[in-house]
């Protein structure tokens, strides 16, 4: 019997319609057009607005955009992860919330959280129970509902995060396209420099904290920036040398959009082309979770068949990585 790999066999997406341009922020912050643009290549974000409506809505959109571009049953999915760093509620999770309203009743589900590295992560995760065999199909929604947890009178973070959410179908594949390797390494100690404090159990949110903004996200720009651009850039260069690929061999980077000047140092570390390149920060920000699917969703009519595609993320905890999977079909879409 053939050796069976994980391949990414159909995707979706979702981003809400309100577009939160830099022209806005201007009005809301000391800040500027050409200063953002310059500093991380954004333009605009996509902001849910709507009240009640949280990081389960934009899963459940990408997941039904999914099932209905590739007229897919929902109860033949067999397992459901959501990778997020804003879920609906501490509990339940927002996986199983999703799976339900999507009709997948005969899954099972959990989310996971690695900061923005949370769907390299669930890429890991769903490769791995279907190479076991024991399942047949992963769903894998990377969502983030980042506007949540953003001060919007904090020039540093409101800047950058969008809302957003992609989802992917991990299922079998006998030919050796899909997952091929995988380098993920965590620093605990830089959480300190990238975090979203209170709320968790270590740090009670109560008036005072709320009244100082505590509940907000937070990073130290400049040590966040430095470790993305090295740690992103050193797996890759891994992930390269792991598998005896050229600048020449590899058809594709997919590298998490967190700012454009982190996304082209790890293309110069590998030597890549900007023709190579996916990017779609100016139009989303930075989704956390989502950029990686999101990036898949709007490539996928130029991804073909045995195309090597490198994957690359970095988040708070410190989390990073990277990952090459063979791109799996030619899409009909």
């Amino acid at each position: 019997m053939s050796k069976i790999s994980a391949a990414i066999t159909a995707v979706g997406a979702y981003v809400p319609e309100y577009i939160l341009t830099n022209q806005i922020l201007e009005t809301m912050v000391d800040t500027n057009d050409e200063w953002i643009t310059s500093r991380t290549g954004i333009k605009e974000r996509r902001i849910l607005k709507d009240d009640g409506k949280g990081t389960s809505y934009l899963a459940i959109k990408a997941a039904q955009n999914l099932i209905k571009k590739n007229n897919m049953n929902p109860k033949d999915i067999e397992v459901v992860i959501v990778a997020t760093a804003t879920p609906d509620m501490k509990a339940a999770s927002t996986a199983s919330f999703t799976a339900s309203e999507i009709g997948a009743v005969n899954a099972f589900t959990f989310d996971m959280d690695a900061a923005c590295s949370s769907f390299l992560y669930g890429m890991s995760v769903a490769a791995s129970y279907i190479e076991s065999g024991r399942y047949k199909n992963v769903l894998l929604i990377g969502a983030d509902k980042m506007s949540s947890i953003v001060n919007y009178k904090d020039r540093a973070t409101c800047i950058i995060f969008g809302d957003g959410a992609g989802a992917v179908l991990f299922e079998a594949n006998h030919e050796n396209l899909g997952f091929q390797d995988e380098y993920l390494r965590s620093d605990g100690t830089g959480r300190a420099y990238l975090q979203a404090t209170y709320g968790g159990s270590s740090f009670k949110l109560t008036p005072e904290i709320l009244e100082q903004g505590g509940q907000y996200a937070f990073q130290e720009g400049r040590t966040v920036f430095k470790n993305a651009v090295s740690s992103m850039a050193d797996a890759a260069v891994k992930i390269l040398e792991r598998n005896n690929l050229t600048k020449d061999s590899v058809d594709w980077l997919a590298a998490h959009q967190a700012n454009k000047r982190i996304i082209d140092a790890t293309a110069n570390r590998i030597d890549l082309h900007q023709d190579k390149v996916m990017c779609n920060i100016h139009k989303y920000g930075n989704t956390t979770s989502a950029t990686l699917p999101l990036l898949i969703n709007d490539y996928e009519s130029q991804l073909k068949k045995g195309d090597n595609v490198i994957f690359a993320a970095f988040g708070g905890g410190f989390n990073w990585g990277a990952t090459y999977l063979k791109w799996a079909y030619n899409s009909k879409h």
